[in-house]
């Protein structure tokens, strides 16, 4: 298990798309946000996709300006799946 939280800088004038983008990403939940282009995350591993792979597309995200990392926490131990 891989959590993340991280701190993102947008521009405000394309908030809106940025939080359609950050919603549609695996892993990535947000936390809080601001109208002046502030959004607060946490990452996840998910079976999809590591933190890591997130966290990087962040940049790719038209309207970013900017993602800090600023807590990571690592377990050995990833949450088991529930039987079907």
């Amino acid at each position: 298990m891989n959590i993340s939280s991280v701190v993102l800088r947008a521009n405000p004038q394309k908030l809106e798309a940025v939080r359609a983008q950050l919603a549609a990403l695996p892993g990535i939940e947000i936390c809080a946000d601001c109208d002046d282009g502030r959004v607060v995350l946490t990452i996840e591993d998910t079976p999809r996709s590591s933190t890591a792979d997130a966290y990087a597309s962040l940049h790719d995200i038209d309207g970013v300006i900017d993602a800090s990392l600023v807590y990571q926490y690592c377990d050995d131990a990833f949450p088991e799946e529930p039987e079907q």
